[in-house]
C-alpha cells in the first residue's frame, strides 16, 4: 500500500486543530501528527488548506451508489438506520476492498410495525416478510435475529405517523422495552427512531442509547433535557431531512451549489431539488437543538439520506448541510465538525476512524480554505482518503 504525507496544511483533529502540519500514512494507517515529514516520503502539498478525518453521517439508509456518492463528498462511513440483510450483506462485505466506496455499519432490520412506518414509504419495493416483535416476548429473538445477521446496533421505530401529517399503527411501548433491554444484554446499542416529544419521551422512559431524529412538533422541555443528560444519551440530528419536511429550501439550494451539482448525477440533482413538505417546523427543531446543546445532551449529525425518494438529501452532499444547520442551531464550526467525526466515532465504538491520530485509519479530507472557521469551505474538497487510498 501506498505511503505518502499531506504537508503545509492546518489539522482538524476531530476535535481540535492541532499543532501540526504534517500527517504521515503508512499501509492505511496514520503513523505520525506533527511537523516532520521522513525522508524521501512522497508528499501531497495542502498549502492553503486543512486536513480533518472523513466524515461520518450518524444516519442514512445505504446502498452501493449512495455510498460512491458518499465518498465523494468526504463522508468515509455510513451508519445504515435499517436496511435488507439480502443488500447490505454482499456490500458490507464490498466496501472491505472497494475503497471507492465509504465504509458502512448497519442496524440490519429494524423493529417496526407490520402495518407502520416505514412501509407505507416501501410499497412496491420487493421488500421480503419483515422480522418483528409483536409482544414482549418475542423481542429477544428479534435482537437475537440480528446479531446473526451482523447488525452492529439496533433500530426500534416509534413512529405514528402524527408528524408526517398521517396515522400509523406502531410497536408497543412494551415491546420496544424488551427490545432495548435485550439489546443491552447483548452489549448493543439500542436506537429509537422518534419525530415527536412523545416518541422521545417513550424513547427515554425504556433507556435507550439514542434517538435516531430531533424531534419538531415541540421544543424539547426541561424534564426531557434533564432525563436525556442524567442517562447520557444522545440524539442524531437529521435537521436536513427537518428542513425538507419543512420545504424551506435547503436542499434546492444545495442542488444549485456548482461545487454539488458537478458531483451528482441529473437523477440524484433532481431528487435533492424537491422536497417532502409535509409541514415540519424547522424553526422549532433549532431552538431544541439549541437547548440540547446548552444542557450538555451530545449531538450527533446525520442527515436520513436514501436512494432517490428521500427528498432533498443525497449522501454525502447533505451531511455539508447538516454541518450548517448545526450551526444555525448555535454550533459553532468546531463543534459542528466534532458531531461529525469523532462525536459519532466514540459514540458507535469505532475508535480508530473520526479522529486524525496515530493509529487510526486514513480516512481523511483535505479541503481548500478554513472550515474550522468557515463550514461552508468543507465543500471546497481538494482530496479524500480511504483507508489511504485517494479517491
Amino acid at each position: 500500500m501506498s505511503r505518502f504525507a499531506v504537508t503545509n496544511t492546518r489539522v482538524f483533529t476531530g476535535t481540535q486543530v492541532a499543532d501540526a502540519s504534517v500527517v504521515v500514512v503508512a499501509d492505511g494507517t496514520i503513523t505520525s501528527v506533527g511537523h516532520e515529514v521522513p525522508p524521501g516520503l512522497p508528499e501531497v502539498d495542502g498549502r492553503g488548506g486543512t486536513l480533518l478525518p472523513g466524515l461520518i453521517d450518524a444516519h442514512t439508509h445505504s446502498d452501493e451508489e449512495g455510498l460512491r456518492t458518499a465518498l465523494d463528498f468526504g463522508v468515509t462511513t455510513e451508519l445504515d438506520m435499517m436496511s435488507v440483510p439480502a443488500v447490505m450483506t454482499p456490500l458490507r462485505e464490498k466496501v472491505r476492498t472497494d475503497f471507492g466506496l465509504a465504509d458502512v455499519r448497519s442496524s440490519s432490520w429494524g423493529l417496526a410495525h407490520p402495518d407502520g412506518h416505514p412501509h407505507q414509504v416501501r410499497r412496491g419495493m420487493g421488500d421480503p416478510v419483515w422480522p418483528t416483535a409483536a409482544v414482549p416476548e418475542e423481542a429477544a429473538a428479534f435482537v437475537e435475529g440480528r446479531l446473526a445477521e451482523g447488525a452492529d446496533y439496533l433500530k426500534i421505530m416509534v413512529e405514528d405517523g402524527a408528524a408526517m401529517g398521517t396515522s400509523l399503527p406502531r410497536v408497543p411501548p412494551g415491546v420496544v422495552a424488551a427490545a432495548v433491554a435485550a439489546a443491552h444484554e447483548h452489549g448493543m446499542l439500542a436506537l429509537v427512531h422518534t419525530f415527536s416529544a412523545e416518541a422521545t419521551r417513550l424513547a427515554v422512559d425504556v433507556g435507550a442509547d439514542g434517538v435516531t431524529h430531533l424531534l419538531y412538533d415541540e421544543v424539547i422541555d426541561d424534564d426531557l433535557l434533564t432525563r436525556m443528560r442524567a442517562q447520557d444519551m444522545f440524539v442524531i440530528s437529521t435537521l436536513a431531512v427537518t428542513a425538507s419536511a419543512a420545504a424551506d429550501g435547503s436542499g434546492p439550494r444545495l442542488a444549485a451549489d456548482r461545487r454539488v451539482a458537478s458531483r451528482l448525477d441529473e437523477a440524484v440533482r433532481d431528487n435533492l431539488s424537491q422536497e417532502f413538505g409535509w409541514g415540519a417546523d424547522l424553526s422549532v427543531a433549532l431552538r431544541s437543538v439549541a437547548r440540547l446543546r446548552e444542557a450538555g445532551v451530545e449531538i450527533l449529525a446525520g442527515t436520513d439520506a436514501s436512494h432517490l425518494g428521500g427528498l432533498g438529501l443525497a449522501h454525502g452532499a447533505s451531511l455539508h448541510d447538516e454541518l450548517r444547520l448545526l450551526e444555525a442551531g448555535g454550533f459553532s464550526p468546531v463543534e459542528a465538525l466534532n458531531a461529525a467525526t469523532r462525536r459519532t466515532a466514540d459514540r458507535f465504538g469505532l475508535s480508530d476512524r473520526g479522529r486524525i491520530e496515530p493509529g487510526a485509519v486514513a480516512d481523511l479530507l483535505l479541503v481548500d480554505g478554513d472550515p474550522t472557521t468557515q463550514l461552508s469551505a468543507m465543500l471546497n474538497t481538494r482530496a479524500v482518503w480511504r483507508r489511504g487510498h485517494r479517491r
